[in-house]
């Protein structure tokens, strides 16, 4: 693989989140740091994930190390959506292969009473200096991250990634007073954590509503979007994108929550997904990421009828659906940055030439 490919150029990237014409369609993946990257595979056989997270200098490095290789036009924070939940009290542990697992699962008042407020600067530190590093050696902007507070719910009452998420949904029902005040706390200090990473230097904000997709719309609307609005309306001085997993019933409701972007999942057509939301509300996505394993004439079609399906309209951010999959050949991601960039940037050029 070609090692620094020719940087992107420009704001793109937070043009689109404004909604505003670029001079191409900006590009970049989730868990494009780390998983798939050959340097990053080397760096786990020495250190654990945490290690590394809680080393700014490491951590600056796996985040920068995809724009080098890829080219694509932003850069996303490695780090994990459990980790300001350590110094709120939460006991857990990242099982290879499983994920999160907490050690004491929330399932009374009181467990949710005993949840410490976070303090940014006292208690990640690491994170905003690798945000800080970051920051100062890339011309693209860094994009901090944080877990929804619906999301970390899930694993703070189930213990561990679930498939019908059904102790979530029973406290949700069953105690919802006291739901609605861990909803809270983590609303909370997930504003407070994520304002940290923007002023470390953090140019845009995705919330990871992971599991939001386990709701029907009804309860969405109930228990969740409340939280979302207060946490998207305290960060309102960067670009704030929203980002879950099964949510075609649920965009326009999360849209109304208030993020600048909504992200996009492969399981809704774009150009549909576009058009229920409006013309001026920006997206990002979609392309399945299990279309990377395929031969590389098959990812790119799937990749032009992305694009197609956008129709050449603004504020659109090439994603994937979903995070990279760690079977992905780097090769393939770097020739689809550059898929993307060539054809968009062709297609503006021809809009200008005949406007």
């Amino acid at each position: 693989m070609v090692k620094n490919p020719v940087r992107s150029e420009g704001d793109a990237f937070l043009r689109a989140c404004r909604g505003e014409p670029a001079a191409h369609t900006p590009v970049w993946f989730m868990r494009q740091a780390g998983r798939s990257q050959p340097s990053y595979r080397r760096l786990r056989e020495t250190h654990t994930l945490m290690e590394i997270v809680r080393d700014p200098r490491l951590a600056a490095g796996v985040t920068v190390s995809p724009v080098e290789d890829l080219g694509v036009d932003a850069a996303i924070l490695f780090s994990d959506i459990m980790v300001p939940l350590e110094p709120m009290g939460v006991a857990f542990e990242i099982r290879e292969g499983v994920g999160p697992i907490v050690a004491d699962p929330i399932r009374t008042a009181a467990q949710v009473a005993r949840l410490v407020e976070l303090d940014p600067a006292r208690d990640v530190p690491y994170v905003l200096e690798a945000v800080e590093r970051a920051a100062a050696s890339l011309a693209v902007p860094v994009i901090g991250f944080a877990g929804a507070p619906f999301t970390l719910a899930c694993y703070l009452v189930e213990g561990g990634p679930s498939r019908g998420y059904i102790e979530v949904k029973r406290f949700m029902w069953s105690q919802p007073d006291v739901f609605r005040a861990l909803m809270e706390h983590l609303t909370r200090n997930m504003q407070a954590y994520l304002a940290a990473q923007a002023a470390a230097g953090a140019r845009a904000l995705q919330v990871f509503d992971s599991w939001v997709g386990a709701l029907a719309p009804d309860d969405y609307e109930a228990h969740v979007a409340p939280h979302m609005a207060r946490l998207f309306a305290g960060l309102r001085h960067v670009p704030t994108l929203a980002f879950g997993v099964g949510t075609s019933g649920l965009i326009e409701a999360i849209a109304r929550t208030g993020p600048a972007v909504v992200g996009l999942d492969w399981r809704v057509d774009l150009a549909v997904a576009r058009d229920r939301l409006g013309a001026d509300r920006p997206v990002q996505g979609n392309l399945d990421p299990a279309v990377l394993l395929a031969p590389w004439a098959r990812v790119a079609e799937a990749a032009r009828g992305v694009l197609a399906r956008n129709g050449a309209r603004p504020g659109h951010i090439f994603n994937l659906g979903h995070g990279v999959l760690p079977e992905t050949d780097p090769a393939q991601l770097q020739r689809l940055v550059a898929l993307v960039h060539e054809e968009t940037r062709a297609a503006t050029h021809e809009g200008e030439q005949t406007s």
